[in-house]
């Protein structure tokens, strides 16, 4: 799982947390309707944050820092 942990950290799967954050938002408020929809936007606000600021948040449940830059210096 270190592969899977290292590649969420590097550029293309924080590009990847982004875009699935975007979409879960806009899925969420423009796809879903009533509450449910309210609860995949709040979801999807997740991974937008940890590709923004560069963190992981699987990681520690392996053993690994949160920060991305410490995940990516080894």
């Amino acid at each position: 799982m270190n592969g899977f942990v290292n590649f969420m950290a590097s550029t293309t799967g924080r590009i990847i947390r982004i875009v699935a954050g975007l979409v879960l938002i806009a899925l969420g408020l423009f796809g879903i309707t009533g509450s449910t929809g309210i609860v995949v936007a709040i979801i999807g606000a997740l991974p937008l944050v940890a590709g923004v600021f560069d963190f992981c948040v699987f990681a520690p449940l392996f053993g690994r820092p949160l920060s991305g830059p410490k995940i990516r210096a080894g």
